[in-house]
């Protein structure tokens, strides 16, 4: 990769200063490692060499969203510069290759010891393995300290039957958060039955403050838009932190204005505000410029202080102590075969709209809209209708999946496979999540306002006007009964399709579903 559009970096960490061999430990830092709290305490006393790495093969390996790309990039850019002033020596290496064959250039001519921390995605694991193997008395591997649970001490009982519940209940007990002695906080473990409310319009949403891009930013811009053009989803604004003290500024503003709202409304979905009361964090965590016991200390402190409801604080916790480590374990004790997960055999490509926004169902466009935009939305959108939709259009669940690796901002493969592979589209056969996430239009209308404007009729059942998600839904049941059967949650729902359902109703139901998807642009 060309260093023309390096030259914030190059300006402030001139190369030319820099001689390896000066230094006789070096630390390589990927870009979702961006916090030296994490690293051990050497680290920060020895001030190593620090070694960060743009990767083009990287970038390529899928059309990654502007925007993303753009703020993984900015983000390491900025947090290189941070410790080249914070008296850290530099090197900023720029790679056609990926990172192993970035690293192998640096080893030839440095001669001293590199540290990595292990990876959290696959892939680049697998790569600085090789690497570590070519240069085994000069290359070590210590563990990633950017999670709170240990990986190999939970990743065996991962297995069907073994629900985030029962994990989250021990992670409860490990952090002492929310904790009276041996109990809960409140009486109960979960108060997610409290946080189901749709959002009244008489509520009004906080916005979220939007960070103006900086010149070392708008030269990442540029050079993303000149060496991905054809990428997925808009770059016209860029509304993220890039710092550390940006991140904790929004963290802060959350914990402030947003977080005793965020449980009641928790599932709400809202047209024209897709953010709502949720934090939008996740991208700050998942590359270590916010760390998770900080931010769950920061929401259970609000509590303490009698300036956040249990509900939200608890759901807010819950979130990233329960459902975020538990995932990253799934992840490790799955991968890589769960990658060919397809529990359904779907082989159908992705419905066109995905990538284009367009369509006349308003709850598609509401929930697509803000990925093409933001590359962000919050987890109901990617659950009950954009992950629903897929399944119901029998769509093969790892198009579905490589399509929010790379849409989302905050997506990382240890993140991301096991939501949409796992929870969203039961491609696991049920390892992950006790049913299939799928539903008909009642819930979508239940929870948002997108139906009182759509060309679509949600209280129709069948035909040429109704709610594609209603007819969908019966015909997924129908077709999919041995699933539901094996479930005790939703078995009667094939009774209800049975028992309850008219044979001309049937015929109905099948022969909508057939026109839709027979014209679905894929």
């Amino acid at each position: 990769m060309s260093r023309n559009y390096l030259k914030h970096i190059d300006g402030n960490i001139p190369r030319a200063d820099l001689n390896l061999n000066d230094h006789s430990r070096a630390v390589f830092v990927l870009h979702d490692q961006l916090n030296l709290k994490v690293w051990p305490e050497w680290v920060r006393e020895e001030k190593p060499l620090l070694v960060f790495m743009e990767s083009n093969e990287k970038g390529n390996e899928i059309p990654h969203h502007k925007l993303k790309a753009a703020y993984i990039i900015s983000s390491m850019r900025h947090f290189a510069l941070e410790c080249h002033d914070e008296g850290f020596p530099v090197l900023y290496h720029s790679t056609q290759g990926h990172f192993d064959d970035g690293l192998n250039e640096l080893l030839e001519d440095f001669e001293g010891e590199l540290t990595f921390m292990t990876p959290s995605e696959w892939d680049t694991r697998q790569r600085l393995r090789n690497v570590r193997e070519s240069y085994s008395e000069r290359v070590q591997e210590i563990p990633n300290g950017f999670f709170i649970a240990d990986a190999d001490q939970w990743k065996d009982k991962i297995e069907p039957g073994y629900r985030m519940e029962y994990f989250y209940r021990d992670m409860r007990r490990k952090t002492g958060y929310l904790m009276n002695g041996s109990e809960p906080e409140g009486g109960e473990w979960n108060y997610d039955d409290q946080n189901r409310e749709k959002l009244p319009d008489k509520v009004q949403v906080p916005d979220i403050e939007t960070i103006e891009a900086d010149d070392v930013t708008k030269e990442v811009i540029e050079m993303v838009e000149h060496y991905f053009p054809d990428h997925f989803g808009n770059l016209d604004r860029f509304p993220y932190a890039v710092q550390r003290d940006q991140a904790l500024a929004l963290l802060e503003q959350f914990i402030n204005e947003r977080l005793d709202e965020f449980g009641p409304y928790e599932d709400a979905l809202k047209a024209g505000n897709h953010t709502l009361f949720h934090s939008r964090l996740s991208l700050y965590l998942n590359n270590g410029l916010l760390l998770p016991r900080e931010v769950c200390e920061a929401a259970i402190e609000a509590y303490d202080a009698g300036n956040a409801r249990l509900n939200s604080v608890e759901g807010f916790v819950r979130q990233i102590i329960g459902w975020r480590e538990y995932i990253r374990i799934y992840y490790e004790a799955m991968m890589p075969g769960v990658r060919d997960a397809n529990h359904f055999d779907f082989e159908e490509k992705l419905p066109a709209m995905y990538w284009s926004g367009e369509t006349e169902m308003k709850c598609m466009e509401q929930c697509l809209k803000p990925v093409i935009d933001e590359a962000w939305s919050h987890h109901i959108p990617r659950l009950m209708v954009l992950s629903n939709f897929s399944n119901l259009t029998e769509t093969d669940p790892r198009e579905l999946n490589r399509w929010f690796h790379l849409a989302y901002a905050d997506a990382y493969e240890w993140v991301e496979l096991p939501n949409v592979l796992g929870m969203s589209t039961f491609a696991d056969g049920g390892v992950l999540a006790s049913k299939p996430y799928v539903s008909s239009g009642n819930y979508i209308n239940k929870m948002s306002d997108y139906c009182k404007k759509c060309r679509y009729s949600v209280t129709k059942k069948t035909g040429e006007n109704a709610c594609p998600f209603n007819y969908l839904y019966w015909n997924f049941v129908d077709k999919q009964r041995d699933t539901f059967n094996d479930s005790g949650r939703v078995n009667f729902m094939v009774n209800m399709f049975d028992n309850k359902k008219s044979d001309d109703e049937k015929k109905a139901i099948r022969e909508s579903s057939e026109k839709f998807l027979e014209e679905l642009k894929r």
